[in-house]
């Protein structure tokens, strides 16, 4: 996938519901390939946290491939922290990784990935 295409995914996500903070596009070993962010709020991770944040992601996902062949792949994690609710999606060895503002009812949340779920098995290799 180019930056083209991830610069276009982070764009169309973010314009699914006014309660997403930021949309980012995660590199096989955690870098940032494309992003959107909503402009009207402070970022809650400075550069260096959001790398070390992106790279545990690409750490983890490796670490999580060894189960791959028995459990099946992952299709997505949903985080829920005190300050923020966070989806990541696989697509293949990269990731789709959304905050959502913490206010946000799981129904909401539930439907952003009800959306993003069809774009990350667009842009993923198998079934």
């Amino acid at each position: 996938m180019n930056r083209e295409e991830c610069t276009k995914i982070c764009d169309t996500i973010i314009g699914f519901s006014k309660s997403i903070r930021f949309v980012g596009i995660i590199g096989e070993t955690g870098d940032l390939m494309a992003y959107a962010r909503r402009g009207d709020l402070d970022p809650l991770l400075d550069s260096k946290s959001s790398h070390y944040q992106f790279s545990h992601i690409a750490i983890k996902t490796g670490l999580e491939a060894f189960f791959d062949k028995s459990l099946g792949k992952v299709k997505f994690v949903w985080e829920e922290r005190e300050g923020v609710q966070i989806i990541y999606f696989s697509i293949d060895k990269m990731h789709i990784w959304v905050s959502i503002d913490n206010t946000a009812v799981r129904s909401k949340v539930l439907r952003v990935i009800d959306l993003c779920l069809p774009i990350a098995r667009k842009y993923s290799s198998g079934p």
